[in-house]
């Protein structure tokens, strides 16, 4: 007999949450959103309704312990990963959780403390790994097309900073934690190598604003990997001329480049002169991978497999982010083990079991 569809629920529905909910009800016919949430209840009550979902709520918890719910996207606010993950995991429900993790190690620990108790699923939102150009450039990687990665180099410019409610109360990261991560993430799957050292500088150029939330808008990492390696991670907020993501790999046979510009003359790019299909927003440009992040997570809870990217591979992408933000204010290269003394520890050592089919069926 064929398996049920499996049920979702959907922990924050604006714009990235509301997307996941829309893959999930129109691409992967393998899953159903029972129920979506916001702390805005008019926001859930509207998404719910323009996409046929029968279930809303203010409450996350509520959500998760709906009848039919199996797994849990979490599209919070940062500030709120941590808390939704150790509530879903005590409801025995599978978890994609959006980056970060959480906001600082000791919250993400308690957080992948609750997973392990519980046995569950849990899969970080790094969807970069699901998109089409990053998945060829591992795969070319890995088969020793380049030789051995030496150098990391990355570039991740937003064409807007986000808007000034976006940094109250400190729901979101600064731009380390909440861009520059990515690139974090990348940097320690893309190189095969955990970060060992990083040293950062940041600087407000375009958005004054900026300042009253403590942040920069523009950043510059040196990453030293623990086999020698070097990288470089550039993050910009304000572009203005598309969203711009671009990395190379440089390895001891060659360098492989991933990234929107191939034309044999370098181009200046303003505004008005941006050719008209250089994308403008991260779900546009990643449009590919957060559908196919969305299957993979629905296929995987379903069958009963490991998580692509672990809660280690979020842990460990939050520490590199955090030491970031940390060498910056100090002004100093700063070791990760400052930052976290001992990252094997946030390995599951349980066997994942599929969560919530025996409980919700």
């Amino acid at each position: 007999m064929p398996k049920a569809p499996l049920g979702l629920a959907v922990i924050g529905v604006g714009v990235m949450g509301k997307r996941h909910a829309e893959n999930l009800l129109r691409s992967v016919p393998e899953a159903r959103v029972v129920v979506v949430a916001d702390t805005d209840r008019e926001r859930a009550r509207t998404v719910a309704g323009e996409l046929g979902v029968a279930r809303f709520t203010a409450n996350p918890d509520e959500a998760i312990r709906q009848p039919g719910v199996e797994a849990v996207v979490l599209a919070s606010p940062a500030k709120f990963h941590a808390e939704g993950i150790r509530l879903a995991a005590a409801a025995g429900k599978a978890i994609l959780c959006e980056k970060p993790l959480a906001l600082t190690l000791p919250e993400a620990d308690r957080a992948l403390a609750a997973v392990e108790k519980a046995g569950v699923f849990l899969q970080l939102g790094f969807m970069r790994r699901y998109d089409p150009a990053y998945a060829a450039a591992k795969e070319r990687i890995d088969a020793g097309e380049i030789g051995e990665p030496l150098i990391f180099k990355a570039i991740g410019r937003d064409p807007k900073a986000p808007p000034p409610s976006y940094f109250e109360a400190g729901l979101s990261g600064s731009l380390f934690l909440d861009a520059s991560i990515h690139e974090f993430d990348l940097a320690r799957w893309l190189m095969a190598d955990e970060v060992a050292c990083v040293q950062a500088t940041g600087a407000i150029v375009a958005c004054p604003e900026l300042a009253a939330a403590q942040d920069v808008d523009i950043g510059f990492v040196n990453l030293h990997f623990a086999r020698g390696g070097i990288g470089n991670v550039e993050s910009f907020r304000q572009a203005l001329y598309g969203y711009d993501i671009r990395t190379e790999v440089i390895g001891s046979k060659g360098t492989l480049q991933i990234g929107f510009y191939r034309g044999p003359v370098p181009p200046v790019w303003i505004e008005s002169t941006t050719p008209p299909d250089f994308p403008r927003h991260f779900l546009v440009r990643f449009e590919a991978a957060y559908l196919r992040e969305l299957q993979d997570f629905v296929a995987r809870v379903s069958r009963g497999a490991e998580p692509a990217i672990s809660g280690f591979d979020g842990r460990q992408a939050l520490a590199i982010a955090l030491a970031a933000e940390r060498s910056f204010r100090e002004s100093r290269m700063l070791s990760l083990d400052e930052i976290t003394n001992s990252s094997a520890g946030a390995r599951p050592k349980k066997k994942m079991r599929r969560p919530g089919r025996h409980r919700s069926r």
